[in-house]
């Protein structure tokens, strides 16, 4: 992207203008690079929509991206799970043993599992195995002319290339994000339960109380919309990427930290907004 023009103050000028004038350089180059990615990442997801109801749909690309994004990601999803919900019931139960609430320790888990941790999680975990591999794969095809023989061919890169992806990784980010929850559970069960010797009745019959569809609903929606989130950004990086094989590393390492820091952002608005649109029942 061609930097800002210093063209405010021309040579000659006095030094505090020239000062000035390269402040505003400084400080509009990054927020100009930043809107203009945003809007290569509209752009991309538009036409990548418009393409999911053109002919010819090709199921083989959609097929070996939900294998990828969804069958590749499930043994990293169920060992991070076990371990995060046997960590956070190790210091839950540590605490809540002190106010003598050992019967809310279940529910606890639960709900933290349902609402936070396993949307964030998984999709953190789903950006730093897929969302570079997409990044690294676009970027390469980008630099190797890949994308422009798909053109010569008459074959849409979008559709072919960037459309499977967003797709699966909307569809299979819920599905990952329930196999975390699953478990989470069963890493905080044997922890509370087997270890630390939490009443196993209360366990349960607290977590059946407390939890119910609407928090799992919470969650999904933050699932799907962080896979669309981190596919997007991914594949506009790759996509657009320039400068050879550092190109590609640079493309990919924005890939991971972009994606990161707008799936931890969005937690919050998107929470907030779901907690407004769908009342508690309780």
């Amino acid at each position: 992207m061609a930097q800002p023009r210093s063209d405010i103050a021309p040579k000659g000028s006095p030094w505090w203008l020239r000062l000035v004038d390269s402040f505003w350089v400084q400080l509009l180059g990054p927020i100009l690079k930043g809107l203009e990615t945003f809007g290569h990442m509209l752009v991309l997801l538009s036409q990548a929509t418009y393409w999911l109801f053109r002919r010819p749909f090709r199921w083989r690309e959609h097929l070996a991206a939900l294998d990828f994004i969804g069958v590749g990601s499930l043994s990293i999803i169920v060992l991070v799970g076990l371990f995060t919900g046997a960590a956070f019931s190790l210091q839950v139960t540590d605490t809540f043993r002190t106010f003598g609430m050992e019967s809310y320790i279940g529910a606890m888990v639960t709900l933290a599992l349902v609402r936070e941790l396993a949307p964030v999680l998984t999709a953190l975990m789903v950006t730093a195995r897929a969302g570079s591999a997409m990044a690294t794969e676009l970027g390469s095809m980008r630099i190797t002319e890949q994308i422009d023989a798909l053109r010569t061919m008459a074959v849409s890169p979008v559709q072919y290339l960037v459309t499977p992806r967003i797709l699966a990784s909307v569809l299979m980010m819920p599905l990952l994000t329930m196999v975390f929850t699953f478990a989470g559970m069963l890493g905080a069960y044997f922890v509370a339960v087997i270890l630390l010797e939490v009443d196993h009745g209360l366990f349960v019959a607290e977590t059946e109380w407390m939890v119910d569809a609407y928090d799992i609903k919470i969650g999904l929606i933050k699932a799907a919309i962080f896979g669309l989130v981190l596919s997007s950004i991914g594949c506009q990086q790759g996509f657009f990427a320039e400068g050879g094989a550092k190109g590609v590393g640079r493309a990919t390492t924005r890939a991971v930290v972009y994606s990161c820091v707008t799936i931890l952002m969005l937690d919050y608005f998107v929470g907030d907004i779901l907690l407004i649109i769908y009342e508690s029942p309780t």
